[in-house]
Parts: structure tokens; C-alpha cells; sequence
């Protein structure tokens, strides 16, 4: 009875929060970035899930899997899967089967598409198989940024997905976001300030001072703030290396929905595809026009003797 009790107050809690989040205007930041549709966490669960990668609810294929041996196999497979990626090897099927246990089989399908979705989140690391015959796998980086982060052990410790989440929020507040509204959007997917993070180090750091010094971001005192408060925009090396349009796609594919589907952000995203795509054709014809007139052959002057 105890445990029905429970259920019942839980699928009330539910409820609640569904209700509070459709009352919130579609296009809402509150609305997109919802603790309901991000959360990947759930901190008293286990020591793992407090490192970051996250608590997966079990879905009906793996009812006989216990749900807390199912969230320790998902972050095996992602360990795994990232040491792949730091080697630059491939992965197969079988060696996956055996971080995860052999005898998993038949629930291999779910532990390997929550760990593939939890990587490519946590890292934007994508998983792309190449060999059906022998399911053979490789990891690529997809969001296009060069930046990788490097461990004490000088290994690569792929952080892109940070990144863009980061760089996500920033555009979906209206391009300058408070740093606290950050931190609030990282406390809820089990990153905290001052918690070491086995991909991320220490999030702090990562976030205001090497991201900043590699003009991922900017990071400014806002004006006038009595006690200092700070900010966040795009920095340089975003714009370069990345768009909003792109920021939005990948958003929306962790999230499971359509970019269209929001519509005034997607707008904004298209439009800036535009000014960069015009800002590289006025580029391009710039230099066009400079080579041409570099490279025009000397005609004499017939007047001259």
C-alpha cells in the first residue's frame, strides 16, 4: 500500500509539472530548456550519475533489468565508447557486449541507443555504424567546433557538447544570458560549479576561463551590477566555427523534435544563415575582383615611342 501511495504522489508530481510547462508559451526559454524534457540526471541515484552522465529511465524492452543496473551499464558503455574515441578506433558490437556483459543480448538495442544519445549530448560525439555485417561503429565529432579538451594525461576529452548546449541557451535568451541562468540550465543535467566532471574537469574553469581564452565565449561584467554580476554572449570562435541555425538542430535532435517547431527561433537562425552566406558571396567577390585586377596583363601605351 506504501508503494502505491508513493506512485500515486509521483505520478501527481507528473502531472504538475507537465501542466506548469504547457501553461509556458511554446517558445519560451522556461519551455524549451524544461528540467522534464532535459534532465539526464538524477543525482541520489548513484556516485556515477553525480559525475554527469546521467540517470536513463528503463524502457518496457529492459522491465527485466533493474533500473539502477541498467543506468551502470549505460555509463560503462559511454566510458567505453569515449576511451574509443580518445584511441581513434572503431567499435564493434562484441567489444561493447562484453563492457556491458555478454549475456545482455537481448537488451544490448536500449543500453546502446541510451548511451549513444547520453555521448552525443554530453560530447557531440556521434555514433555511426559502418559495417553492418560486423557492426562495426566509429566516433565522430559532428558539431564541427575544433575544440577538444585535453586531460591530464594529454588524452582528448571531448567536450563539445558542453559547448553547444551552452552556446544553445545564450542564443535561446536572446544572445546575452546572466551566468546565473547558465549555471541553473547546467545544475539541472548534473554539472555543478566547483564538482569535478569525469569528461568536463572542473566546469567553472572550463566555462570562464578556457572557453573565454579561446574566444568560444565572452564572458563581462554586466554594467552597473552592485554586487558584480557577469554574463554570457557568443564569442568570435563560435560565430566561426559554427551557426545558430546548426546551435538549433542539435538541440532540437536531443530533444527529439523538429527545429521548425519553434518557429521564432528558427527564423532568427535562418535569417542569420542569410547575412553569412551573403558576408561570404560579398567576400568572395571582393577577392575575385582584387585577384583579377592583380593578375591583368600589361598593355603598352601605343602613344608612347
Amino acid at each position: 500500500q506504501k508503494q502505491e501511495e508513493e506512485k500515486e504522489q509521483e505520478e501527481e508530481e507528473e502531472n504538475k509539472e507537465q501542466e506548469e510547462e504547457e501553461q509556458e508559451p511554446l517558445e519560451s526559454p522556461g519551455r524549451f530548456f524544461s528540467s522534464t524534457s532535459w534532465s539526464t540526471s538524477d543525482e541520489d541515484s548513484s556516485s556515477q550519475e553525480e559525475e554527469g552522465t546521467g540517470s536513463l529511465q528503463a524502457s518496457e524492452d529492459t522491465k527485466s533489468l533493474p533500473s539502477n543496473l541498467l543506468n551502470e551499464k549505460v555509463v560503462n558503455l559511454v566510458h567505453f565508447m569515449i576511451l574509443k574515441y580518445q584511441q581513434k578506433e572503431p567499435i564493434t558490437k562484441a567489444e561493447m557486449l562484453k563492457v556491458i556483459n555478454e549475456r545482455d543480448n537481448k537488451q544490448f538495442p536500449v543500453i546502446f541507443e541510451k548511451a549513444s544519445k547520453c555521448l552525443e549530448m554530453i560530447s557531440g560525439i556521434d555514433v555511426k555504424e559502418v559495417d553492418p555485417k560486423t557492426h562495426s561503429y566509429v566516433l565522430v565529432n559532428s558539431l564541427g567546433l575544433t575544440h577538444d579538451k585535453k586531460n591530464s594525461d594529454d588524452q582528448i576529452m571531448p567536450t563539445n557538447g558542453l559547448l553547444i548546449i551552452i552556446l544553445g541557451v545564450i542564443f535561446i535568451e536572446g544572445n546575452c544570458v546572466p551566468e546565473e541562468n547558465i549555471w541553473d540550465f547546467l545544475n539541472m543535467i548534473g554539472v555543478h560549479a566547483g564538482r569535478k566532471h569525469f569528461i568536463y574537469g572542473e566546469p567553472r574553469k572550463l566555462i570562464t576561463r578556457d572557453w573565454v581564452q579561446e574566444n568560444y565565449l565572452e564572458y563581462r561584467m554586466v554594467p552597473n551590477s552592485d554586487p558584480s554580476r557577469y554574463e554570457f554572449l557568443w564569442g568570435p570562435r563560435a560565430y566561426a566555427e559554427t551557426s545558430k541555425l546548426q546551435v538549433l538542430e542539435f538541440l532540437a535532435k536531443i530533444k527529439g523534435v523538429d527545429p521548425i517547431s519553434f518557429s521564432l527561433w528558427y527564423e532568427e537562425a535562418l535569417r542569420d544563415e542569410e547575412e553569412r552566406a551573403g558576408a561570404r558571396n560579398n567576400s568572395m567577390d571582393s577577392n575575385t575582383a582584387m585577384f583579377t585586377v592583380q593578375h591583368l596583363p600589361v598593355i603598352p601605351d601605343p602613344t608612347e615611342g
